[in-house]
């Protein structure tokens, strides 16, 4: 089933060998080439670069926390 809304992709000038492994992978997985590197590049675009990591890590704001506010933390994310 094709979507109009969906994107194509054209990738020249890919190596051989790079297209038989990953054409090989597929076939590992019972998939064709099409929805196997689909699924590799949905799984590349959800995956945070590391400098996105970095960037929210270094966003965040430092402080103490009690011990008390630790333990409610603990607990309220133990009951989800």
């Amino acid at each position: 089933m094709h979507n109009a809304s969906m994107a194509n992709v054209l990738i020249r000038d890919l190596p051989e060998s790079v297209h038989r492994e990953l054409t090989l992978r597929a076939s590992e997985r019972g998939q064709s080439l099409q929805q196997f590197l689909t699924g590799e590049l949905v799984r590349l675009a959800e995956t945070p670069t590391l400098e996105s990591v970095f960037t929210r890590i270094s966003a965040r704001t430092t402080g103490k926390v009690g011990l008390q506010q630790a333990v409610d933390d603990l607990t309220a994310g133990r009951a989800d």
